[in-house]
């Protein structure tokens, strides 16, 4: 079938009229356009039949298509894309924050507007063709795609340091894309002759399957491991993991509050998504083998990110840095190698991707209304604004992991995984420091919360601050319903991810 091509040509096509449309017309435009891949992909969701993992031998890929389009020396290049239980809720949630980040753009977003909601829509195609492509060409082609229109989304629509975050966001980003393409250019050289197409089940099921000869001054053991740091440090940036993170904060507090959404709720996730499908897929002996390393990383970002968001005054940077702490969970739940854990980690991605969506746009709705989003600068927002600070309040909560919401049923599941596992070392002492990542995170939400939305209204301005219209309500309303739907009701996702998961588990941990 063609369906995943029919969504990707109908948000390219929108992102292509929304740049030439009336600026006056651009937002309601490009979110009605928006609403065409949104239902493409929940008619993928409802018709999915596919079962295991895409790149192993026994995985069924549904909507599939797989074609020769060009050859280059030995290898044929191929347009080849499909969806297994990992790749398409990381397709479904693209869709649904971007639609839901555009309708929250209509406010903040006042100049070059067709300019802007074209370039948005256009880096929804490229998360789309990242998270669908089978092909190490196509899908690296995507991968970078995505970092155009994010260089100029925050670098022409963001804050008065939108520039230098701009560059950095670009210079971290594609020093990484390069180190990441020497570490699978080892492998596929590596393999030799034996590899005809760059296809990512063809070179995971050659690598796995032992076919890896030496190359250069390595042997076969050497080009593994030396292939797996490289790839781990380029995938690390995008994550973020400690101590590679230092552009995330300066590009989401320099951000436009739709993009920001966009950038915690997906772009993360296309770090941990390589991570999976290279690092953990292709080279799982490699992973275990360095499992307490990798682990050590994970609780880091758990730890750090935490404390560094105890120490922010701005709302922004304190969900910006909460993001970090919530990816280290997924790091220590994939490493951990056990069912749990494993699964875990990827619902975790869905999870943050919600939640942290909310956040970043709770943070902008009360922004819209006040010009401010320094703790010390308001208080008693819950008298003026009362929908939106409840809602900001529920999503605080499912960051907490609260039961009933979808980040409890993750968090429990990467910690049950994590502390079962046989591949980490002391595997207990690694969750329980995870486990306290929650309480410091419960401290500093709770601290800004109380600050912020409850006590005697203070907030001093020339101009009224009022309830935020249901424009900008809405989208708030739609993701903490998802989060609760997904809380309640896990297996909605989890069932699919476990399917595809459950074969990465053949030979190491559990």
């Amino acid at each position: 079938m063609v369906m995943v091509e029919l969504v990707l040509a109908t948000t390219l096509a929108a992102a292509f009229v929304v740049f030439l449309a009336p600026d006056r017309y651009a937002g309601k435009l490009a979110t009605a356009l928006s609403v065409v891949p949104l239902v493409g992909s929940l008619y993928m969701w409802t018709n999915f039949e596919a079962s295991g993992n895409a790149l192993l031998a026994d995985g069924d890929i549904a909507f599939e298509t797989v074609f020769t389009w060009l050859q280059l020396g030995q290898y044929e290049l191929q347009w080849h894309v499909g969806l297994d239980g990992v790749s398409l809720p990381l397709l479904v949630l693209t869709t649904v924050l971007t639609t839901l980040a555009l309708v929250s753009s209509w406010t903040p977003i006042d100049e070059r507007q067709s300019q802007f909601y074209g370039l948005m829509l256009l880096m929804e195609a490229a998360l789309i063709g990242v998270f669908t492509a089978l092909d190490f060409f196509l899908w690296f082609v995507f991968w970078e795609g995505v970092l155009i229109p994010m260089y100029f989304l925050i670098g022409v629509w963001g804050g008065p340091r939108r520039k230098y975050a701009a560059i950095k966001f670009l210079v971290y980003t594609n020093v990484a894309s390069l180190v990441m393409f020497i570490g699978l250019f080892a492998l596929i050289f590596g393999l030799g002759d034996s590899l005809t197409t760059l296809g990512l089940p063809e070179i995971a099921q050659a690598v796995r399957g032992g076919e890896l000869g030496g190359f250069a001054f390595f042997d076969a053991a050497a080009l593994k491991t030396f292939a797996f740091l490289f790839m781990f440090a380029g995938f690390a940036v995008k994550v973020p993991v400690v101590p590679f993170h230092t552009w995330l904060p300066d590009a989401h507090v320099e951000a436009p509050t739709p993009v920001s959404v966009i950038l915690a709720g997906v772009l993360l996730k296309m770090g941990t998504y390589a991570l999976l499908r290279f690092n953990f897929t292709m080279l799982a002996d490699v992973a275990a083998a360095n499992a307490n390393l990798i682990a050590g990383f994970g609780v880091l970002s758990v730890i750090y990110g935490a404390m560094l968001a105890l120490a922010q005054r701005d709302l922004k940077r304190i969900v910006a840095y909460s993001s970090i702490s919530s990816m280290g969970y997924v790091i220590l739940g994939l490493v951990a190698f056990t069912p749990h854990a494993f699964g875990g980690a990827t619902f975790q991605m869905i999870s943050h991707g919600l939640i942290s969506g909310l956040m970043f746009m709770a943070v902008g709705v009360i922004y819209n209304a006040t010009h401010t989003r320094m703790v010390g600068d308001m208080s008693g927002m819950a008298d003026r604004m009362p929908w939106t600070v409840g809602i900001f309040l529920a999503a605080a909560f499912g960051y907490m992991g609260l039961p009933l919401m979808s980040g409890f049923a993750a968090e429990v599941l990467v910690f049950i995984g994590s502390f079962e596992s046989t591949v980490i070392t002391a595997a207990p002492i690694y969750t329980m420091f995870a486990m306290f990542g929650i309480v410091v995170v419960a401290g500093y939400l709770l601290w800004a919360m109380q600050r912020t939305l409850f006590g005697q209204y203070s907030l001093e301005t020339d101009y009224d601050v009022t309830a935020a219209p249901f424009h900008e309500v809405a989208p708030l309303a739609i993701l903490l319903l998802l989060v609760i739907l997904l809380g309640v009701a896990p297996d909605i996702a989890y069932t699919m991810i476990q399917d595809a998961i459950d074969p990465l588990l053949g030979g190491v941990g559990a």
